[in-house]
């Protein structure tokens, strides 16, 4: 039946005839290809192709892989060549680039930094939401505030959750932690953890925090401050971590006193947000043999307080593109501390936190990535500041890939990320598009050519020109 024999058909006036006349019809007209054929289904699909990739773990990256995004997850991963390019799919070459899952920074504190101004008043909606911003243009994909939110915070977090907006790190909090009164944090984060003084109090405190959803860790001070305020007991973080063991939720802990470390741990501590040597205190065997009792405990090691110390009065890396793209000139100068003598690094590298790194790997202990971003001593720079943690940790004796693994896979396992950290079919589509290799020089993670989270770039030119004018990207 030719296209003109299509129109010749007549259509009856009424009665049972119609329906078995239009099914006819319908059959006349899909065998003699008059029917409208529906649109091919637009496919939001991407192939890129040709990088380096560094899939999150200790294996070797994959050279010239490829990788399908689509629906904002991974579909594929392999080699390039392997991986078939879906049908109606687009595809990016990224050949000469490397990538790698972006980044989870397990500790930090947000909302109290406006650049150098650091007040209850700047937690704000909006600066909260600069944040995260500037996780996600670093490469940053989720952030965990640590025990110290207020209520507005909380209402974020929920309000992102339910409707996610393009172009900011995923928002993970501990809510408040708990501490003695008039204890835990320092100003003027002083006055958001829970005050406890009996074990009923603390029991009372997790079970708040477990109704408020929080997001797995009820967060522990253990610090008198080096004695400017009284330090939790051990009866009272023992009944606040049992409570929450109870209640299904982990724990962790700032303790800075190694004895401290030792107790809490004996305690049933989940994890350590800081290291066991803040007070210059070497890693004896008895901790070891703690932490290979508990192969569960993670530590998170926090360098990026002690930058100075690590890299020097002056860092050679205050001088990259990097910092300009997103911070003021009176930021960048504040990196500078003219009080640490020059010969400091040497004496860093041949101290108690090498050492303590290398014993506490040696047993075995996992590391994750925490920078304590938003805190004291320097901690505006959201984003930045978790890659010079990567690059101390390296100082620190770590291998380019061992930082790499503590800032993806490990972080986001400890956080319960199960979709996150690695890149793997399944899993969301959260990578960094670099421009050098950081397994050949850690500090080419900030060699940043584009950003990926959830599958969608973020706009990093946008948000440039909102923090500085910057518009166009600059080149090393």
């Amino acid at each position: 039946m030719d296209s003109g024999s299509c129109r010749r058909f007549f259509v009856p006036r009424a009665g049972a005839a119609v329906h078995a006349f239009t099914l006819i019809l319908l059959a006349s007209l899909v065998a003699c290809g008059c029917a409208p054929r529906p649109a091919a289904p637009q496919s939001n699909a991407v192939l890129f192709e040709g990088a380096r990739l560094i899939v999150g773990d200790e294996q070797s990256p994959i050279e010239s892989a490829a990788f399908v995004v689509e629906n904002g997850s991974f579909t594929a991963v392999g080699r390039a060549g392997e991986v078939q390019l879906p049908n109606g799919a687009t595809r990016v070459n990224l050949a000469g680039k490397t990538v790698m899952p972006a980044i989870i920074d397990a500790h930090g504190h947000m909302g109290y930094r406006r650049g150098a101004s650091f007040l209850v008043e700047n937690y704000t909606r909006d600066n909260l939401i600069d944040h995260l911003e500037r996780q996600a243009y670093h490469g940053v994909a989720a952030f965990m505030s640590m025990g110290t939110e207020r209520d507005l915070g909380y209402a974020l977090r929920d309000e992102l959750r339910a409707q996610p907006q393009a172009g900011l790190a995923l928002f993970l909090t501990a809510g408040r932690g708990l501490a003695m009164p008039n204890g835990g944090p320092a100003p003027p984060l002083r006055d958001s953890p829970y005050s406890v003084s009996t074990p009923d109090e603390a029991r009372a405190a997790v079970r708040e925090l477990a109704a408020k959803k929080i997001d797995r860790y009820v967060k522990i001070w253990v610090d008198d401050r080096e004695g400017q305020v009284k330090k939790l007991t051990p009866d009272l973080y023992s009944a606040a971590i049992d409570e929450a063991h109870t209640l299904g939720l982990k724990t962790i802990t700032h303790t800075q006193d190694r004895e401290d470390v030792k107790a809490i741990l004996r305690a049933g501590i989940d994890g350590l947000a800081h290291p066991p040597w803040r007070l210059g205190q070497e890693v004896d065997d008895e901790l070891v043999g703690l932490f290979k009792e508990r192969p569960h405990v993670f530590v998170l090691l926090t360098l990026w307080g002690t930058r100075n110390q690590i890299f020097g009065p002056r860092p050679s890396w205050i001088d990259e593109p990097l910092l300009r793209e997103t911070f003021t000139d009176e930021d960048i100068r504040l990196l500078e501390n003219p009080k640490i003598p020059a010969d400091a690094p040497a004496k860093w590298r041949s101290g108690v936190v090498p050492r303590g790194v290398a014993r506490l790997k040696a047993a075995g202990v996992r590391f994750g990535l925490g920078d304590d971003a938003g805190a004291t001593n320097g901690a505006q720079y959201f984003g930045f500041g978790a890659h010079m943690e990567m690059a101390s940790m390296v100082e620190a004796g770590l291998t380019p890939a061992d930082a790499i693994t503590a800032a993806t896979r490990n972080s986001a396992e400890f956080l319960g990320l199960e979709r996150l950290g690695s890149v793997e079919a399944g899993k969301s589509a959260d990578f960094i598009v670099l421009d050098a290799n950081p397994l050949e020089n850690i500090h080419n993670t900030r060699r940043i050519n584009a950003v990926y989270l959830r599958g969608q770039a973020v706009d990093r030119a946008a948000l440039r020109a909102k923090w500085t004018g910057a518009g166009v990207r600059q080149t090393r």
